[in-house]
């Protein structure tokens, strides 16, 4: 039986010569830098700094072995394409006045404290050649999950306003003019990217960097507070400790559509809808690339569809990887029926991590009307995808009504639970519904399902749909009263969110009304998956 690799996906094949494609390896990975970067990170200021003189391999060696936890750079192909540095320091300090020179101690961290309850962000380099990466975005999630981690009580910079010098004479005190940004009267893309971070200015510090004549050598004074630290209660439960993932399922309008363009046009959308919103996810249902079929030239039978389907597999795998990538968010990619190197058809999920790297779950168990209808067969195995929110599962439809999926996969450590599903009744939503709140019950897990709506005239076996995404937790009392967190309409194209605790989950399992994993007769029953995965 033909099987899909669900380790990171360099080639994806056809059936035929002509739908051979070797996919490139590139990839985003943000980590803590290290003296071996030095080089790297001296040419990224060269590259962005281009009248003023770079650091200087002192001064970032000075940075890193003075906070290795607090330096992070991103990573793009191998090359270095952004760079953080930061450093902690005491709130007196970080709330007065200062100058650029003075609290970095002219660029070498100097003032480092280790006991500091404040990280001071005394630089953020982006590569002027990689604008859409969103690289600025994650170089500031990891400051903000540091603080997180180490307890510190948030992150305070001086900010560039590079619009203000040519307002100068609309807004004489540069606090006006960020006023107004804040009111939207008008746009400062640097001010407005702080604010949109979570950062709030608390005032101007004044010539903070003489040199900088777009901003009048004046800086915005940012603060982003954080959240976990502010009121913490050393005698409170660990699990009041959030640990968040912000969900997005995508409830899809199956739609015709003109050109396989108009149909990433779509997807584009709520991928960056839900960017926009900082979800950590977003979730496409089961076929929803089954649009493509709309724009044939004719009607066409079960074996040349998927055969057509097939031919956009690289084209699909490719841009809805760039588009993790662009938008810094993981994307379960619904299903798309592929045929695999051996000539079998299968129904896959493709998973688009924001790092680059692509997985894949095949559907173990195809229903009936699949089998018959497009000859679609069963895959080997299921696994936990490993992602920068722990490990997670994905099951397509049929395969949440299996409990023993689910089970393993939360044996293997996921919290998460992906189900993309496409119904065209009732009935059959209410299955694939009553079986993932089962699933998220037995397994003290969190189950997020996505459906599609609208219908598809002139693709056969896609007549009507019906659906009504969701997002499923626990029954137990730090969760949703009825164990649902959140839910779409019915049958209309909309964006569902949550934001889910994880270490919820933790308590639940070890303290809750019930411990349902724990509980387990292992005396009594096992199951054993052939091949010992």
């Amino acid at each position: 039986m033909g099987r899909v690799s669900r380790l990171n996906l360099y080639a994806i094949r056809g059936n035929t010569a002509d739908m051979t494609y070797e996919r490139r390896t590139r990839s985003v990975t943000v980590r803590n830098a290290s003296l071996s970067d030095i080089p790297g990170i001296v040419a990224l200021t060269g590259r962005v700094y281009k009248d003023e003189p770079p650091y200087t391999p002192g001064m970032i060696q000075g940075q890193i072995t003075k906070y290795p936890a607090g330096q992070f750079v991103v990573e793009y192909d191998g090359e270095v394409v952004g760079y953080a540095a930061s450093f902690r320091i005491s709130e007196r300090l970080a709330m007065a006045q200062h100058t650029w020179d003075d609290i970095t101690g002219v660029g070498y961290a100097a003032r480092h404290s280790p006991k500091g309850k404040w990280l001071y962000g005394m630089e953020v380099c982006v590569d002027p050649n990689r604008r859409r990466l969103r690289i600025g975005q994650r170089l500031y999630d990891a400051r903000q999950a540091l603080c997180e981690s180490e307890d510190i009580k948030g992150i305070v910079f001086g900010g560039r306003i590079p619009g203000w010098a040519r307002r100068k004479r609309s807004y004489p005190d540069p606090m006006d003019y960020v006023s107004a940004v804040e009111q939207k009267k008008i746009t400062d893309p640097t001010v407005s990217f702080h604010l949109k971070q979570g950062f709030e200015c608390i005032g101007i510090l004044r010539s903070y960097a003489p040199t900088d004549k777009q901003s009048g050598g004046h800086a915005t004074h940012m603060v982003w507070r954080n959240p976990y630290a502010a009121d913490k209660d050393p005698k409170r439960p660990g699990h009041w400790q959030k640990e968040a993932v912000r969900i997005a399922t995508v409830q899809f309008q199956q739609r015709a559509v003109k050109s396989f363009e108009e149909f990433m046009g779509n997807v584009e959308y709520f991928v960056d809808v839900a960017a926009d919103y900082r979800s950590d996810f977003v979730v496409f249902p089961e076929l929803f690339t089954l649009s493509l079929l709309a724009f044939e030239e004719k009607r066409l039978s079960a074996v040349e569809a998927i055969e057509s389907l097939t031919r956009h597999t690289p084209r699909f795998v490719e841009e809805m990887r760039e588009l993790a990538i662009g938008y810094n968010i993981n994307i379960i990619g619904g299903s798309h029926p592929t045929i695999t190197d051996d000539g079998d058809i299968q129904n896959v999920a493709y998973v688009f991590l924001r790092d680059g790297s692509v997985h894949a779950q095949e559907k173990l168990h195809p229903t009936p009307d699949e089998r018959s209808w497009w000859g679609i067969k069963g895959g080997d195995d299921t696994q936990t995808i490993l992602t920068d929110c722990g490990p997670i599962g994905v099951m397509i439809c049929y395969d949440s009504e299996f409990p023993e999926l689910a089970r393993k996969l939360a044996d293997e450590g996921a919290k998460i639970l992906f189900v993309p599903f496409c119904t065209d009744s009732r009935q059959g939503y209410l299955r694939v519904r009553y079986c993932c709140q089962a699933r998220a019950i037995e397994n003290q897990c969190y189950v997020v399902i996505s459906g599609n709506c609208g219908n598809l005239p002139g693709v056969e076996n896609m007549d009507v749909q019906y659906a009504q995404s969701a997002i499923f937790t626990p029954s137990d009392l730090p969760f949703a009263r009825d164990g649902i967190a959140a839910e779409a309409s019915e049958n209309v194209e909309t964006v569902t969110m949550c934001d889910l605790d994880l270490t919820d989950l933790s308590w639940a399992r070890a303290e809750g009304s019930v411990q349902n994993l724990r509980d387990r007769r292992f005396d009594l029953y096992k199951t054993t998956w052939k091949g010992g995965s």
